[in-house]
């Protein structure tokens, strides 16, 4: 048996200000570099991704694997077309010359699922299309999907089976990726498909209230697993409430033995999450707030309190580079206060040439948003921002995000990079000599992945809306493209199509209601 396997995976923001280039495919960060065949299977292994279980699911079953390509980017604005075109040749190019090469039994794609390209807003479906061109409607293909994937109607058709990842933070890649290649190899053995139904459900998630790991998220994970037992997967999408396109929003594909069987799981799931709408409505603080909670609460604390920079989260197409939390920390005098990751290769490069010891004074950040904060600091540490990811949810991976340093503006100190990445691991700020568990506060730049690694050190963590534009309110932003009965915020019965949700928002900041 043999099986064909590619990666590509973005998360795209249709309102981020920059947009995602082919050369951010070939320096992702936390995670390896765009892999062709040759060197693909041999540089996952090791790594966290859907793929590296698929692969090993596929090994241990005694299928060969007929490597194609996988990449990924950081999460940003949407994928150019000189990017998705180059990735999608690549891949089609592959998968025929594979085909070619010998008979091929199935395909298996690790996908994100809420990917926008220029021409393309549903683009993984889109890609799926060509998949499926090139092998035809009877080639058995299974799938992997972020569960903040925007999963279309178009997608659940195309693939016999979606699997996404059942946490946020995602610390279950691998075991997905194994699971979606074990339901392949069943695909292929029954030689027929199964069954499938598709919902939508019509309001949005704000992304801080995604988290698995506490409720209202938590009990509906729990309820997708009871009633996946009447299906083969349940598979349920949050959506990414930044995606500008008619499909964007939470989405359930059942796969069953009959179609009674896959409507029963699907409309139960469904109507479990209608019931708990009220309770996806989280709770924000302004920056002054959550800077003046965190700042008590750490005078008498034994652990670090954690403060999420969460509209600035690079995990969601944030650049990584607004100070607005940095700035509160330096105005209310944050003592034993680091913030990670700060993405400004100038500064860094500034920094470097500075020296250790060096007194510098830089205009720090603000290159996506125009708003850099003049500071002056002293480097007191240096580095090639090369490291292994520790974490559950990274763990083996290669993070490479260049020329590193670490500053000193009074109390605060500042992790400062040259690439992007999200803080979810504590290794973003031990590969510059800082102990987590050692620190009065830590301020991430992330809204949910950080609680996986960061939540079990902190005496409390506090969620931060300082300017960004991953919004804890996606009603603020300027849509012009989703389904007219969709509701921007849980509970709130206005429809997209009605004219108040028409109103151009501000895009960086939230409003918290």
């Amino acid at each position: 048996m043999r099986i064909a396997v590619a990666g590509f995976l973005h998360e795209s923001h249709s309102f981020a200000p920059v947009p995602t280039r082919w050369e951010n495919f070939l320096q992702p960060g936390g995670l390896p570099p765009l892999l062709r065949a040759p060197e693909m299977l041999a540089r996952l292994k090791g790594t966290s991704v859907c793929a590296a279980g698929a692969i090993a699911e596929a090994e241990a079953n005694g299928a060969s694997v007929a490597p194609l390509t996988w990449c990924f980017a950081q999460p940003a604005g949407p994928v150019t077309r000189e990017a998705f075109e180059r990735i999608s040749a690549m891949i089609v190019a592959e998968l025929s010359k594979a085909i070619e090469d010998g008979p091929l039994d199935g395909v298996f794609l690790d996908l994100h699922g809420a990917m926008v390209s220029e021409d393309f807003p549903d683009a993984e479906g889109e890609l799926m299309r060509r998949v499926r061109a090139v092998v035809g409607k009877d080639m058995p293909l299974s799938i992997t999907l972020d569960p903040h994937a925007n999963m279309t109607r178009h997608m659940a058709e195309l693939a016999d089976v979606i699997v996404p990842y059942r946490t946020y933070p995602h610390v279950d890649m691998l075991a997905v990726g194994r699971r979606a290649m074990a339901l392949l190899l069943q695909r292929i053995a029954r030689r027929k498909p199964w069954a499938m139904e598709f919902r939508e459900l019509d309001f949005l998630i704000p992304i801080t209230s995604q988290c698995t790991m506490v409720e209202p998220m938590a009990g509906v994970m729990a309820k997708r697993l009871e009633l996946e037992k009447g299906a083969v997967e349940l598979a349920y999408c949050f959506g990414f409430p930044y995606a500008d396109f008619p499909g964007c929003g939470q989405a359930i594909a059942a796969y069953a033995e009959t179609k009674e069987a896959a409507a029963e799981a699907a409309d139960g799931l469904a109507k479990h999450i209608a019931g708990l709408e009220s309770a996806f409505v989280g709770g924000v603080q302004e920056a002054p707030e959550a800077v003046g909670e965190a700042i008590r609460i750490a005078s008498n604390a034994g652990k670090p309190v954690v403060i999420a920079d969460t509209q600035d989260n690079p995990g969601g197409g944030g650049h990584g580079d607004t100070t607005g939390l940095l700035a509160e920390l330096i105005r209310q005098d944050a003592q034993g206060a680091v913030i990670a990751p700060m993405n400004d290769a100038e500064a860094a490069l500034a920094c470097h040439a500075a020296g250790e010891g060096a007194t510098v004074t830089i205009a720090l950040g603000g290159k996506s948003d125009g708003a850099p904060l003049e500071v002056t600091g002293v480097v007191e540490r240096l580095g090639d921002g090369k490291f292994t990811l520790t974490g559950p949810m990274g763990k083996g991976n290669p993070a490479d995000l260049g020329p590193s340093a670490l500053l000193r503006i009074g109390g605060v100190r500042v992790v400062i990079v040259s690439r992007k990445m999200q803080a979810h691991d504590q290794s973003m700020f031990q590969h510059i000599g800082i102990e987590p568990t050692e620190q009065k506060i830590l301020a991430v730049k992330s809204s949910v992945h950080f609680r996986a690694h960061f939540q079990p050190i902190a005496e409390k963590v506090l969620v931060a809306a300082a300017p960004g534009p991953v919004v804890a309110d996606p009603a603020t932003l300027p849509f012009t493209a989703l389904r007219q009965d969709m509701r921007l915020r849980p509970g709130d019965n206005r429809r997209f199509g009605m004219r108040e949700y028409r109103r151009p928002g501000p895009g960086t900041q939230s409003r918290i209601d």
